[in-house]
């Protein structure tokens, strides 16, 4: 056994005592446990971020990504008349490289440098010891808080890439016509394997958080609900009432309700079972952007977008930047950059897989490269 798999398994035995103990968990739970275990979990553990770990996300292929959200970022602070100072909040940072691209930008807007103080809103021990060594040399004062609440309050330009996608989500499967939360339990076969199983029936509150489309499909239908959504924009919208503020998310997902198990884990950039191994992988569920939206909303927020990464990123001037990166470069330097921007905002790459969505302030006006959303029937 690996050093990898020996916390693990002690992940493993313990929530198959809870198994034993409380009966069948909900995915969400299991999911919880898997990720953020303080001992075990995929995220208290180690990085997980880049070529040689499990995944690659958009600050790690390029630059030109942070340094777009700089831009963007600098552009909603004179939207918001410049305030001094400003909450610069992202949420689940990773390596800290997105965060030292923005600063980078931020470098070239002595205003906003002089007036930003920098949050990473990160759960990992591992993770905020990789952030600590990045972001050493930060321009602005740099803290961490475990959760969005915690940071200072004040103006705020926030920034989220792949943070949606990691809350844990609930799913349903319609059974008889009812429907029934989808749970993990032991294996029948007694190998201590885990396994999906049907639950009991959803309440009247908990069908409520399926789309209405969605409610009245057929025997067999999986569908997902991800409760963390609501609590986290109602947080955001809380900061925003007492204060200005932009935010940006940018994450993979549909932005029509869809059906469909969309869980899945990837451990050395290959996707695994969800069920094999937790902790050693990480466990995401696509983000359903239009009920985002929709709760952005209801919380009082304005809403632009969602739009697709591609589009949003080539706006906020990806050629142009790729070109500059590129002058002065030899030919196998100038194809690598090309090769980024391509896997970036290419519509069979990140560009149309991954949505950009944001909320703002009431009376604030639309940040770069969005427009406002505009819920089916709103006049």
């Amino acid at each position: 056994m690996t050093d990898d798999f020996r916390p693990a398994e002690m992940l493993a035995e313990r929530l198959r005592a809870r198994i034993a103990s409380e009966g069948p968990l909900p995915v969400s739970a299991f999911m919880m446990e898997a990720l953020f275990d303080p001992v075990a979990g995929f995220y208290a553990t180690k990085d997980p971020l880049g070529a040689h770990n499990d995944f690659i996300t958009a600050p790690e292929i390029s630059q030109m990504f942070g340094e777009l959200l700089g831009l963007w970022a600098v552009e909603c602070w004179s939207q918001m008349g410049s305030p001094d100072p400003v909450q610069l909040i992202e949420l689940g940072p990773g390596t800290g490289r997105m965060m030292s691209d923005v600063l980078r930008v931020l470098r070239a807007a002595p205003g906003l440098v002089d007036a930003a103080e920098a949050t990473l809103v990160e759960a990992s021990p591992a993770l905020k010891m990789v952030q600590g060594r990045n972001l050493s040399g930060a321009p602005v004062p740099l803290r961490w808080a475990p959760r969005l609440e915690a940071a200072r309050p004040g103006p705020t330009l926030l920034l989220a890439n792949e943070f949606l996608d990691c809350l844990p989500v609930r799913q349903a499967i319609r059974h008889d016509g009812a429907w029934r939360e989808r749970c993990v339990a032991l294996h029948p076969d007694e190998s201590g394997r885990f396994a999906f199983v049907l639950g009991a029936p959803l309440s009247a509150a908990d069908l409520a958080l399926i789309a209405p489309p969605l409610r009245d499909l057929p025997d067999g239908t999986l569908v997902e609900l991800r409760p963390s959504d609501a609590p986290l924009i109602n947080a955001l919208a809380e900061r925003f009432a007492a204060h200005p503020g932009y935010a940006l998310f940018i994450d993979y997902g549909a932005v029509e309700p869809e059906s469909g198990d969309t869980l899945q884990a990837i451990r050395k950039h290959e996707k695994v079972d969800p069920l094999d191994a937790p902790g050693t992988a990480d466990l995401t569920a696509w983000v359903a952007f239009g009920a985002l939206a929709r709760e952005g909303l209801k919380a009082g927020m304005q809403v632009f977008g969602p739009v697709e990464q591609g589009p949003f990123l080539k706006g906020l001037g990806l050629d142009v930047r790729a070109g500059l990166l590129a002058q002065g470069q030899d030919e196998a330097s100038r194809a690598r950059i090309e090769r980024q921007a391509a896997r970036l905002a290419g519509p069979g790459e990140m560009g149309a897989l991954f949505k950009v969505i944001a909320f703002a302030s009431p009376g604030l006006p639309a940040p770069p490269g969005l427009d406002r959303f505009e819920a089916p029937g709103a006049a």
